[in-house]
């Protein structure tokens, strides 16, 4: 299935987080934070200002991201994990 975010949405892929705390303890799932680091697989064509001018996006297709714990809507393609969100529920671009 092929997704195609629309306007200034883009698709992410939440990238894991460490197994293992900063002290070298392992940790199991039900303690780990959800991610809020991911790669942009797929981005709109970004949105109308109110001139009715279009504004590109400012992040692009592989780009690596940080957004909040709770942004975006979680969806399941292809049995992967992604989110849709809003380009301006990102905080980062982690270059």
């Amino acid at each position: 299935m092929n997704v195609r975010p629309l306007a200034d949405r883009v698709l992410v892929k939440p990238l894991d987080n460490e197994d293992t705390s900063p002290g070298g303890i392992i940790l199991p799932d039900t303690a780990k934070e959800k991610p809020m680091r991911g790669q942009i697989v797929a981005a709109g064509k970004g949105k109308l200002d109110d001139n009715g001018k279009h504004v590109a996006m400012e992040v692009k297709v592989k780009d690596v991201v940080l957004y909040g714990k709770y942004s975006g809507t979680e969806i399941k393609v292809d049995g992967d994990d992604y989110l849709i969100m809003r380009e301006s529920d990102i905080l980062a671009i982690v270059e």
